[in-house]
């Protein structure tokens, strides 16, 4: 059982989790969550319905945890503040610290290279710094890159999934940092797709990849920094860690009730509305079915050439899913990163959703069972692949052997449940 997984990464983790350090509130990481709301919303003025980032909390009120120090910052074109300034012009011209290196992540440090595309390192043409790549030779820090760094920075937009592979970056440079005895602080950012839903199976330790390192659902409902502080809690990640909250963001709220600036974390994360199926429609990626890479809508709608969209539609309809409508549509994949239907017209459904309460990884499962319904012989698994970022082969066998969407759902409440009992404990807003 998953569960399991849980109860043996625990073993040991209490020493780890009593020296987390909660930066910007002066907190222990275990204090109470209470008491880190309170601190992280009055950190500064702003106007109604306007969130904060880190690196605002960070440089307003709480440098002098960080100042004097020579520091590194992982991050790409996300990390930026309000007013779309990055995280790293911001820290270079701060004289309080020394920025001395950079870390890119997947699709590199401005966040142009294709999914699974190899990143080299390099030099800030604006700065002059270092660029090391956790995207090439290496995903991790190596001691060498570490080199005369004091405080380890982490500054990138997630966006709510598994899958997503910038929070295995951090959690590895979480690691390199603990072992280097260099302290590690998240400059955190908003889950773009909410905080309170919690959705899709949990992962099988025995499926872990760089899309999922660790046991946790599809949706996650948590922002880095608390995903930071449930890996060091949770999975014996041994660093000082520090967090440097938001301020004026709470759980039920979606990027767009932010006022911060949308910039797409990846080449085919176009929108918010694509971050709000990707938990799902993710999975496709281990089929023969294009998502629509290089469309507008990338991750809203699926297809492939001998789809009969009305019909798929039409049997996905009668699931009565809440939240959710599906359209027949047909497009034409742009981009050859799936490596599926390049230039060539498809059938198949867009995922329109209805309602905030939405369950893109239930939508996904009832797609799933449906396409390869009506593809009959013409339906592809890579196996490998789809494992991976279903985090088992209970999924794939499952829709194999004819499964109902209610029995797949049945299966995975209990790890799920359990799972929705241990984040509580990590939690910041």
């Amino acid at each position: 059982m998953v569960s399991a997984g849980f109860r043996k990464s625990r073993v040991g983790a209490g020493l780890v989790a009593a020296g987390a350090v909660l930066l910007a509130v002066n907190l222990v990481a275990r204090g109470g969550r209470e008491s880190a709301v309170d601190a992280s919303g009055g950190a500064g003025a702003q106007a109604a319905g306007e969130a904060r980032p880190g690196i605002e909390v960070l440089l307003a009120d709480s440098i002098h945890l960080v100042g004097g120090r020579r520091a590194g910052l992982v991050t790409n074109h996300t990390g930026i503040d309000r007013r779309g300034v990055s995280t790293i012009d911001l820290l270079h011209r701060d004289a309080r610290l020394e920025l001395v290196a950079l870390y890119s992540p997947e699709h590199g440090i401005r966040g142009e290279a294709e999914a699974g595309e190899l990143v080299d390192s390099g030099m800030d043409p604006s700065t002059g710094l270092p660029i090391h790549s956790l995207y090439g030779a290496t995903r991790k820090p190596t001691p060498e890159m570490l080199e005369g760094v004091e405080v380890l920075l982490f500054d990138i937009q997630d966006i709510g999934a598994r899958y997503y592979t910038y929070v295995y970056t951090m959690a590895l440079a979480m690691e390199a940092a603990g072992e280097a005895g260099i302290p590690f602080v998240v400059l955190d950012r908003p889950n773009p797709i909410g905080g309170a839903e919690v959705q899709g199976n949990v992962l099988d330790p025995a499926f872990a990849s760089f899309v999922g390192m660790y046991p946790i659902p599809m949706r996650h409902g948590m922002t880095p920094g608390e995903l930071a502080r449930l890996f060091q809690g949770e999975f014996g990640v041994d660093v000082e860690l520090g967090v440097a909250p938001l301020s004026g963001w709470s759980r039920s709220d979606w990027f767009t009730d932010t006022g911060l600036p949308w910039v797409a974390p990846s080449p085919n994360m176009p929108s918010v509305e694509s971050a709000r199926h990707y938990p799902g429609t993710c999975l496709f990626e281990g089929t023969n079915l294009s998502v629509g890479r290089g469309t507008p809508i990338a991750f809203q709608q699926i297809g492939a050439p001998w789809l009969d969209g009305e019909a798929l539609a039409a049997n996905l309809m009668a699931n009565g899913l809440p939240g959710v409508r599906f359209e027949a549509v047909r497009f034409v994949p742009e981009n050859p990163g799936d490596g599926k239907h390049g230039g060539v017209e498809v059938g198949g459904v867009r995922l329109v959703a209805t309602d905030p309460g939405y369950d893109p990884t239930e939508a996904a499962v009832a797609a799933l069972i449906e396409a390869a319904a009506l593809s009959g012989d013409r339906w592809e698994w890579r196996e490998a692949a789809f494992d991976r970022l279903a985090g088992t082969d209970r999924l794939r066998l499952a829709v194999e052997a004819g499964a109902s969407l209610e029995e797949v759902r049945a299966a995975w409440q209990p790890d799920l449940i359990e799972f929705r009992r241990v984040r509580e404990r990590y939690l910041l807003y």
